[in-house]
């Protein structure tokens, strides 16, 4: 079912003399498929073909998109077990994370298929004339939200289905009207083709235009930079790297016509645990966030990486709590050597910091690939004093930071950068009195939880994966969730246009039954 080469739309190149493999982390080995990069000529086909296919896809109604998405979940399904052990091949996860993330993957498209059979997410909009209005007459004024054009997708490296070749990314772009071309993630390339064959499959029997979607193979550096800066690309999707996402919005910003870069990068989603709930459920709580710091090897945006608790006898006892419950955690494997490379990396810069204590370590035998999980301490103080200290570690590790008292943790809540989610454990009657540390956790977050883990990331409405920067480069939407389509929109209004050429959202009939905001009031009553 590999074929090792580039999908142009529907077509299938390899005319690049550059070649890759992708890795085998659990047996240390290259996978035996040889992919083939796209050439210059490839890419400008693709991103040629995108501007042409948006011509139509864009005008195709929320039914028919609707319909592409549900074959493209179909489709998916229908590769079976073979995707699976192939994304298991490339990740080195277990076969039930790849089926739980699949799940999430087709729940996603699905999920957008609904939004757009009920169809009232265009925000439809409608300011009727008033011809008779004094000084003025007022004009007739209607408002939707419209497709920006050609979408740019970067796979990730730690969902190598839900935020990769049909994630959230392609599936919120798609659903919005925009052709997408993505850039297959290097380290599972093989799990991005046959995805991508799901895709091409659903487009062909749903009779979307030719182009509507491709699937490109190369190096971050080069192709990336090549579709970022091609004129015909009008926005980028990504998920990885602060470093990564922040070179793509430069090179977006720096074009004649800059266009957006929506990116989700870094975070260390930092967890507040207040004295009463250290003082009746330290045990609770260590067991419970020695499991998140360590899930799924602890590579996940939403990793705790940061422990925030106020110095004492009770903080003490969490420490030993929360060691001993890490030390019965069996290490897994890591996405690929060179993440589990950057791993150590980081995890040994933190701990050559002057002042920063072992917590826990895990000194067993591992295999190749296989991390360490680590738990680190240092008093607030010294904290606050080294920003080394705040820096993100990609892996199962966390460090519990002692504050002297509320004042220090709140100047160590607002010193931090912004993160995807903050945290709060406590007791009903205790969080009323920390209004400050609420306050100071909010401004800097995009989700704020309240006895729970971050680890988990709902797919529905209100959910809020993102947050001020540089947990993501626009706080003011999500990743996540049917929301996530308003990053490849934007707003158009027409004025005093003929009702039978406005687009059907906008008509009098109302001929689609959405829900639409006529005069000030929500209906979807027609306009008489």
């Amino acid at each position: 079912m590999i074929t090792g080469k580039n999908y142009i739309g529907s077509q299938l190149k390899g005319n690049g003399d550059k070649t890759y493999r992708t890795f085998n982390p659990q047996l240390n080995i290259e996978n035996l498929w040889e992919f083939t990069e796209a050439t210059h000529e490839e890419i400008e086909e693709a991103v040629t073909l995108a501007d042409q296919a948006f011509k139509i896809y864009k005008n195709c109604s929320g039914q028919e998109k609707a319909s592409f998405l549900n074959a493209i979940a179909d489709e998916i399904l229908a590769i079976g077990d073979p995707l699976l052990e192939m994304y298991c091949t490339e990740s080195g996860l277990p076969r039930g994370r790849a089926e739980g993330e699949r799940g999430r993957t087709i729940f996603q498209l699905r999920s957008f298929a609904d939004m757009l059979t009920v169809g009232s997410w265009v925000e439809a909009t409608l300011d009727t004339a008033i011809p008779e209005r004094q000084p003025l007459p007022k004009e007739d004024l209607r408002k939707m939200l419209v497709p920006i054009g050609p979408i740019v997708v970067f796979g990730s490296s730690n969902f190598p289905f839900a935020f990769s070749t049909a994630g959230g990314d392609t599936a919120s772009a798609l659903a919005a009207g925009c052709p997408v071309i993505v850039k297959s993630h290097s380290m599972h390339i093989g799990t991005g083709e046959m995805v991508a064959s799901a895709v091409i499959k659903a487009a062909k029997k749903t009779n979307m235009p030719e182009g509507v979607f491709s699937n490109l193979i190369g190096s971050g550096v080069v192709l990336g930079a090549s579709l970022v800066k091609h004129p015909l690309v009008k926005a980028v999707g990504f998920t990885g790297s602060i470093k990564g996402g922040r070179a793509l919005f430069n090179l977006a910003s720096q074009r004649p016509e800059p266009i957006p870069v929506f990116a989700e990068m870094g975070s260390i989603n930092p967890v507040v645990i207040l004295p009463n709930a250290l003082e009746n459920e330290s045990q609770k709580w260590a067991s419970t966030y020695a499991g998140s710091i360590t899930l799924g090897t602890g590579q996940f945006c939403t990793n705790p990486g940061l422990l925030l608790a106020i110095k004492g006898e009770n903080l003490n006892n969490f420490a030993t709590q929360l060691a001993e419950e890490v030390e019965k955690i069996t290490p897994s494997c890591m996405l690929h050597p060179s993440i589990k490379a950057d791993y150590d990396v980081g995890k040994e810069t933190i701990k050559s910091q002057k002042g920063v204590d072992t917590v826990v370590e895990y000194k067993g035998e591992i295999a190749a690939n296989y991390a360490s999980q680590t738990i680190l301490t240092v008093d607030g103080k010294t904290f606050l004093e080294n920003p080394t200290l705040s820096h993100e570690v990609f892996g199962p590790f966390s460090i519990l930071v002692q504050c002297d008292d509320e004042v220090q943790l709140v100047s160590i809540i607002s010193q931090l950068d912004g993160q995807l989610t903050g945290t709060i454990i406590s007791e009903d009657s205790e969080i009323g009195n920390y209004i400050n540390v609420i306050d100071s956790l909010q401004n800097r977050v995009g989700r704020l939880i309240f006895n729970g883990v971050p680890t988990g990331v709902e797919v529905c409405p209100s959910m809020i994966h993102g947050g001020p920067y540089p947990a993501s480069s626009d706080s003011r939407f999500t990743a996540v969730g049917i929301h996530a389509v308003k990053r490849w929109v934007r707003p158009f209004s027409f004025q005093n246009w003929p009702d039978k050429l406005l687009p059907l959202e906008l008509q009098n009939e109302n001929p689609l039954g959405i829900s639409r905001l006529v005069n000030t009031i929500q209906t979807s009553l027609p306009i008489l």
